[in-house]
């Protein structure tokens, strides 16, 4: 979507009070289009088409639909909307659930914190203070933090956050046998049903390079059992290279061999696969995982672990004239079909691999960045070994595609609940955090701190106040009648009434409504303080991307 208006292509500096005027009209631009997406009665936004594609769309998302909105006519509001989608963005990807709530949370710190300002108080000091006062909720919503077990209670989580209760009785039973750090693969399926498949042991991307390793045609695959890998990133080009080390696993008594390579010449493919060749040892030759070199030398390192081997890298100068025996990994059976390969009971040190899999926890709760948060998600996956496959299916190929989308967004924050326990659900967690902001009100002496706290109180509410209104109901009525309840009651909206959130298994996952409320506070506090707005001259083409 791109904007013709001449006032594009002109270069400016835009004072204020244009400024807050256009940033807080995109901010509502966008929210608004999102907020009627919050809650388990969700109203569908219609996106007239998909980027490069003719069709229309049906969205319930907050992330995916702030990454729709690529441009806003009115300059200064892009500016705003751009700038709370890239927020919104973020953490969809980080997160994977929550971006409605942070929405509407950011909407109501900015309009709020946006009338103290224009009334003379000091957006550097409020900011200051909103950043502050966000430890106070982060603090409560800890203190709130319960951990659930079972299948069951994964399933309920499940459909809090999805409302798809056959997709949330599949994934409690998935995580349930993969738990938090399990690999998932969820794939388009095959028909209108969810089918799902676990698969023993560790696999990765990098199929077979010939057909002709394939022992069971109905299967598709090879096997082998108590082999020894050759763990490479090579282009190995002669048959000679690779001779040697057929020799060598031979004299140590291996019947089988798995050459994992980057590149293997006919000439030696066709050597491996040679009825002579066969009858000593059977060999597998499959490609090394991930197409970059860096995701490839990071799951070579981890598979090289999980073995006990070494990995021979082509950019180390590396070759296969230096191998030694126990420079081969071993494991108990490995397999390849045209698409991946595997192995199940690698023979590796038990507690290098522990301390492996401990540093690589470590780098992902302190990574911000989404592609690293997902490298590293998977990495953790393949190295515990419980991995399954969900193929997700629909009566057409568009439902298909946008339930494909809200497992992988569930599945997100489930693991993020199975690592850091759920709270409860449906806005009670946030709303619960009243009496202590309250109390830090009362005890405030600065004015820009009282402002903050107050801001601060209106925002907990945002999230339930907007669930109740998009279900049909009125929000100061039910809020009253949740006050006359006691804590842990809120509100179903699919049922129309009061109940114990807990007792009921409804949750919110505790990651995702942490980091929704940091998102928010956080990032309407910067945005207060944006007092200059510069335009440039025909923004390059990337500046919104799809």
């Amino acid at each position: 979507m791109v904007n013709s208006d001449k006032k594009w292509q002109t270069p400016g500096v835009v004072f204020q009070p244009k400024v807050y005027e256009g940033v807080r009209g995109g901010i509502n631009t966008l929210v608004n289009a999102i907020r009627p997406t919050l809650g388990p009665l969700p109203r569908c936004v219609v996106n007239d088409r998909t980027y490069g594609s003719s069709r229309a769309e049906l969205l319930d998302d907050g992330g995916i639909i702030a990454r729709r909105i690529i441009q806003l006519s009115n300059r200064e509001e892009d500016m705003g909307a751009m700038y709370l989608r890239q927020v919104l963005w973020k953490m969809h990807e980080t997160i994977g659930d929550g971006t409605a709530t942070a929405a509407v949370m950011f909407q109501t710190i900015y309009n709020e914190g946006l009338r103290y300002i224009v009334a003379g108080g000091n957006a550097m000091r409020l900011r200051q203070h909103l950043e502050a006062a966000s430890q106070v909720i982060l603090v409560e919503l800890e203190g709130m933090v319960t951990h659930l077990h079972g299948r069951e209670q994964y399933a309920r989580l499940a459909e809090t956050i999805c409302y798809d209760p056959p997709l949330a009785k599949m994934l409690g039973e998935i995580f349930d046998i993969i738990g938090a750090y399990g690999r998932l693969d969820v794939r388009p399926g095959r028909g209108r049903e969810l089918e799902r498949e676990y698969v023993e042991g560790m696999y990765w991307d990098g199929g077979l390079f010939s057909r002709e390793f394939i022992q069971d045609p109905l299967l598709g695959r090879a096997e082998v059992e108590n082999t020894a890998l050759l763990i490479s990133d090579l282009e190995i080009k002669e048959p000679q290279d690779l001779l040697p080390v057929l020799d060598m696993a031979l004299g140590a008594n291996f019947k089988t061999l798995v050459v994992i390579a980057s590149a293997i010449s006919d000439r030696t493919l066709s050597v491996l696969l040679s009825k002579p060749n066969r009858e000593k040892i059977q060999a597998v030759a499959v490609k090394a995982p991930a197409r970059d070199t860096v995701n490839r030398s990071k799951a070579l390192e981890d598979l090289a672990l999980l073995t006990g081997g070494r990995t021979f890298f082509q950019a180390a100068g590396d070759t296969l004239g230096t191998l030694q025996i126990d420079d081969l990994g071993q494991a108990r059976r490995a397999w390849a079909d045209r698409d991946a390969f595997g192995i199940t009971g690698g023979r590796g040190d038990p507690r290098r691999l522990r301390q492996h899999i401990a540093q690589l926890r470590s780098a992902l709760n302190n990574t911000d960045e989404p592609e690293e948060h997902k490298r590293l998600q998977e990495r953790i996956g393949i190295l515990l070994g419980g991995t399954a496959v969900l193929w997700v299916g629909g009566n057409s190929p568009i439902t298909i595609e946008a339930r494909k989308a809200l497992t992988e967004r569930t599945a997100e924050a489930m693991r993020g609940a199975l690592r850091e326990g759920v709270l409860p659900g449906g806005g009670i967690a946030l709303l619960a955090c009243r009496p202590a902001l309250l109390k830090k009100k009362r005890s405030a002496k600065d004015p820009d701190e009282r402002a903050a706290y107050t801001i601060l109180l209106d925002a907990v509410e945002t999230p339930i106040r907007t669930l109740i209104d998009n279900a049909g109901f009125k929000p100061d009525k039910v809020l009253s009648e949740i006050d006359l309840a006691g804590p842990g009651f809120g509100f179903d909206a699919r049922q129309g009434q009061l109940i114990d959130m807990a007792q009921s298994g409804i949750y919110d996952a505790a990651s995702v409504v942490k980091a929704a409320t940091f998102s928010a506070i956080h990032g309407a506090a910067l945005a207060l303080t944006i007092d200059v707005l510069i335009h440039i001259k025909n923004p390059p083409s990337s500046y919104h991307t799809p």
